[in-house]
């Protein structure tokens, strides 16, 4: 279950990079983002976990 907190952990660090680094670009991307319609930031989302899912697959074996 280890491996579990440490994915979380790194998710964290890489999310925070952006703003971290970059905030004024990162307010940018966030309203430019705000602005997409639902269906679109929902199939965004979902080629994003699909995308993980299947990464997590092939590199777990």
């Amino acid at each position: 279950m280890d491996w579990l907190w440490q994915a979380l952990a790194l998710v964290l660090i890489i999310e925070g990079i952006g703003p971290l680094l970059f905030p004024n670009r990162w307010r940018l991307y966030l309203q430019q983002v705000s602005q997409h319609p639902s269906n679109k930031l929902r199939q965004l989302g979902g080629v994003l976990v699909v995308t993980g899912l299947v990464s997590l697959f092939y590199l777990a074996r």
